[in-house]
């Protein structure tokens, strides 16, 4: 399957969809992961995994663009929710060079950038190894999405 947006909602009770995402998620504040929650997800969902992206960052390497925040994946089918700060699942490697989550932190008087807070529903679990990127965990899952969706925030650092 190619990746398509699909009718599972994405939702946190930080923000709401192209909503502000609060100082505490952000490198400027806490640096916590903010809560999320899915639902109507594809049927035969056994695994899921979770990415957050800033696109508009000016940032290009090895073949891809923007900012990763967060790489998280392993999480089984019955997860349909995580809490802020979660130590649920296997955490990749963001572009901060940590793995786990790096909260938004645009350049000064960049403008607003939005953050994609991508939720993935894959047809097998996963027991990938800690550490892996993006571009290496969508290679491992792409053949078993059944459908994806996101909550995009936007966060602006004057």
């Amino acid at each position: 399957m190619a990746f398509a947006l699909t009718n599972m909602r994405v939702e946190s009770p930080a923000f709401t969809d192209q909503g502000e995402i609060p100082a505490r998620y952000t490198g400027e504040g806490e640096d916590l992961s903010p809560a999320l929650s899915w639902h109507d997800v594809p049927e035969g969902t056994k695994g899921f995994a979770v990415i957050c992206h800033d696109p508009d960052a000016p940032l290009v390497e090895h073949g891809g663009y923007g900012f990763v925040h967060w790489v998280l994946y392993n999480l089984p089918g019955s997860t349909t929710s995580l809490e802020e700060a979660t130590s649920e699942g296997t955490r990749g490697v963001n572009h901060f060079g940590r793995n786990g989550y790096g909260g938004p932190m645009p350049p000064e008087g960049h403008g607003v950038h939005q953050y994609y807070f991508w939720v993935l529903a894959l047809d097998k679990p996963t027991a990938l190894p800690e550490g892996i990127t993006m571009a290496e965990l969508l290679k491992q899952v792409e053949p078993h999405l059944l459908g994806m969706n996101r909550l995009v925030g936007t966060y602006r650092r004057d």
